[in-house]
């Protein structure tokens, strides 16, 4: 009972190491394109790192709009233009590639990395 508490503990510790903060995040993204699929959705979206810590971010149907990122309360968030609600995501580096976890709104949405996809931005209707 006592080796498996104690594999439980590593468990949990090796997993909290894996969570992104903002320069594990900056270099990992910065002047990358990333596609990004979720459970139910497996193309949820393609998102671009631009310097400064600016983004844009595209949906598939089309819809683009820009934006920033910064780190709060140890969460990576995006605030984008013509959008009033900031949001935040755990980040973390899976060996599979990143993973996000939704916590503006927690246990509601977890976005995966697609390794190898060069998806463009699909912009029909910038935002800004």
């Amino acid at each position: 009972m006592r080796s498996l508490l104690i594999f439980v503990l590593l468990a949990g510790t090796a997993h909290a190491q894996d969570r992104m903060d903002a320069q594990a995040f900056e270099d990992y993204v910065e002047g990358r394109t990333i596609t990004f699929r979720t459970d139910l959705e497996p193309e949820f979206g393609v998102e671009r790192y631009l310097p400064g810590r600016r983004v844009m971010w595209s949906t598939f149907d089309g819809i683009c709009q820009y934006g920033v990122w910064f780190e709060s309360k140890g969460d990576i968030c995006f605030r984008y233009d013509n959008d009033p609600e900031h949001k935040c995501w755990a980040i973390f580096d899976d060996p599979a590639g990143m993973r996000a976890e939704f916590t503006t709104r927690p246990n509601t949405t977890v976005i995966y990395e697609i390794p190898g996809r060069d998806d463009p931005l699909i912009c029909n209707d910038l935002s800004s």
